[in-house]
């Protein structure tokens, strides 16, 4: 092995020998450099990530403030695990390890969403989903339920924040998706995000969702008003996407059971 690498050494600098020998060298320190970096990165990566996460769970909640320590904030939100088949709280898996964008990928942990009932596009749907209840001297001030599907060009990933009555809005945020800025991308906008507060879900049986973005405003003397958002100016497909999510999440494939419970024990 010695005397071959001598032997490449020795070679011409502009031989094709000698420039394949060092390219193969270099790609090989570099895989290796990378590969050792991504291994002992991972863990900063993950705690990163949660942290991200946590960080999008106080913001819809209300309770992201410049400087607060989001640990300590945290620390008056109970994270539960939801079987989203019979609406009732598990203890099949663990709420501070589960992950449900994986789980939906997963055919042991997930099933396919019927075409028919499909209107978030999500193609699965995974069993179990984690909620998060904010607290306040011991009592349920907000849930905080985790949502997703399809707008124009991208999946996108949110949280919405209900009252304990599970039937009125107080925020709803996304935290990743790739519509276009200054239009779908008005998601974003604080002020678009104002226009949820106080919304009502349900109509008075509590099973049919009608919260809905509308096309264009809202008629403030129209019937219904209490369930309706304006839609995104010239991002109609966008202003869909998000109506078809929360719809599908609130109804009976998604947390309806749940907040029918929840709405159960509040009365």
């Amino acid at each position: 092995m010695n005397g071959m690498l001598k032997k490449i050494l020795q070679m011409k600098n502009d031989s094709t020998e000698k420039t394949l020998f060092v390219a193969l060298a270099l790609c090989l320190v570099c895989s290796i450099v990378v590969s050792t970096a991504a291994v002992g990165l991972k863990p900063l990566q993950q705690k990163n990530r949660a942290d991200d996460i946590r960080r999008n769970i106080l913001d819809v909640a209300g309770l992201l403030e410049p400087g607060v320590d989001i640990n300590e904030a945290f620390a008056n939100i109970e994270p539960r695990v939801v079987d989203l088949t019979t609406g009732e709280i598990t203890e099949a898996v663990d709420p501070l390890t589960y992950e449900q964008r994986k789980a939906s990928r997963d055919p042991d942990r997930s099933r396919p969403v019927p075409a028919d009932a499909d209107i978030a596009d999500i193609k699965r749907r995974a069993d179990y989903a984690t909620v998060y209840f904010v607290k306040d001297n011991g009592n349920t001030r907000l849930i905080i339920l985790p949502v997703h599907g399809y707008g124009l060009w991208s999946t996108l990933y949110g949280f919405l924040a209900l009252q304990p009555d599970g039937n009125t809005v107080y925020s709803l945020k996304f935290y990743e998706h790739g519509e276009t800025p200054g239009l779908g991308g008005e998601v974003d906008n604080p002020r678009w995000r104002s226009l949820w507060r106080g919304k009502k879900i349900y109509g008075d049986d509590h099973e049919t969702v009608r919260l809905e973005v509308v096309r264009g405003q809202v008629d403030p003397g129209s019937a219904g008003v209490e369930h309706k958002i304006d839609g995104l100016a010239g991002a109609t497909l966008t202003s869909k996407g998000v109506s078809n999510l929360v719809q599908y999440w609130l109804g009976e494939n998604g947390f309806g059971p749940f907040l029918k419970k929840m709405a159960g024990d509040t009365t």
